[in-house]
């Protein structure tokens, strides 16, 4: 039978890996808790929904501005000195957003406000790339590398409710610009944290080209893709429409239950089990969340999402890396990023910008792509990888 069981590798857990882990943490804790605030001071500033849908979405645009460079970028400078430039500017550029932040309404400038959050975008995606497509995968031995890539992107999917979760409680305990201190200190800190490990000189290529898809995009996982952009499309729009630290909290919970679940439930299953199973039960919370009312069903529907959301990450992610080539798995990597990150951006415009979160319709829609997901999944995309995997 073909098995999903990931072998565990005790040795992988040393202070390095633990520091880079926690640095990707706070990396998507600082970004994601402004995507959980911002739509809330920009509709008490009196914005429109298509303008917080533009500024829910550049963020998300900006993620590719240096994804063809970053191959060129940590061949030509050092990878370590890639990833602190980038967080810096990171930073810098939500410190002028808390500086914009404080003015009166009338000297806010909108458009200032979409490219702020563009290069935002711009900044985080080449520093996740770059942390989770060379830093990581170069720090451990090649027997721990898949384990690694699996570890790793699981303290950033904690950051998918970690960083709603302290976002809004510091929103609504204290301000927006106590937001924008916390993401730069998440920022900060993550800086630290890398920059306490010592990473080997690599000798760069001599036949590395400006512009590549090295280290960007998968040749090849184009079904992969969209596959990952329609399930976590849903998750973008969860994020539009639940602003209550009770729900990100219990979705931790739906979290850990998932990490349980592939440890006990699926390490032996058929393949095609986990990611079935967890687009059942992201549609079966949307359906609760249509179709109840009661208290009870508040607490249920996160652990839902948490619980489907884990699994099919963690199976998409191993799918990525099988598909890839020798030497492709930094490549495999960020292609899985992009595709999480793009289904995320393309929930949150829809969400604000289509259907203006008219939240019967838009759940409606979530359920009919769902079904499409799941349906195309068992039925095409899933033989399909059976045949193009390379490992």
């Amino acid at each position: 039978m073909d098995t999903q069981n990931i072998p565990v590798h005790v040795r992988l857990w040393n202070k390095h890996f633990w520091l880079l882990a926690m640095a990707n943490l706070l990396l998507v804790m600082s970004s994601y808790m402004l995507v959980a605030t911002i739509p809330l001071r920009m509709e008490v500033r009196g914005y429109s929904i298509l303008q917080i849908a533009l500024v829910m979405g550049v963020f998300f645009i900006g993620i590719y501005l240096f994804g063809s460079l970053s191959g060129y970028l940590v061949q030509r400078y050092r990878r370590k000195n890639v990833f602190n430039l980038s967080i810096l500017l990171l930073l810098a550029v939500t410190g002028v957003l808390y500086y914009l932040s404080s003015l009166p309404y009338n000297s806010f400038d909108y458009m200032l406000l979409v490219g702020l959050r563009f290069m935002q975008g711009a900044f985080y995606g080449l520093s996740q790339l770059v942390l989770l497509s060379t830093l990581i995968i170069d720090t451990v031995e090649a027997v721990h590398r898949t384990e690694a890539n699996h570890a790793a992107t699981w303290f950033g999917r904690f950051a998918l409710s970690l960083g709603p979760l302290a976002g809004i409680y510091v929103y609504q305990s204290m301000n927006f610009g106590s937001v924008l201190i916390l993401s730069c200190i998440c920022l900060l800190v993550a800086f630290v944290f890398v920059n306490l490990i010592r990473f080997p000189f690599r000798m760069p290529s001599e036949d590395y080209s400006h512009f590549s898809f090295d280290r960007f995009l998968l040749k090849g996982s184009h079904w992969l893709f969209v596959n990952v952009v329609l399930v976590t499309s849903v998750v973008g729009v969860l994020l539009s429409i639940e602003h209550t630290p009770r729900f990100y909290g219990m979705m931790m919970l739906g979290f850990v239950i998932a990490i349980l679940a592939e440890r006990f439930v699926f390490a032996d299953a058929d393949l095609r089990s986990e990611a079935t199973t967890g687009m059942i039960v992201i549609g079966i919370a949307v359906l609760l969340m249509i179709t109840r009312r009661q208290e009870s069903v508040s607490y249920i529907v996160p652990i839902l999402v948490g619980l489907g959301v884990g699994l099919i990450g963690s199976r998409f992610l191993l799918f990525f890396i099988k598909m890839s080539d020798h030497c492709q798995r930094g490549t495999s990597q960020s292609t899985f990023l992009l595709a999480w990150e793009t289904g995320i951006g393309i929930g949150l415009v829809f969400s604000y910008g289509l259907f203006h979160l008219e939240q019967p319709l838009v759940l409606w829609v979530c359920l009919g792509i769902l079904a499409a997901s799941l349906i195309l999944y068992d039925t095409f995309i899933h033989s399909w990888y059976i045949k193009h995997k390379h490992r």
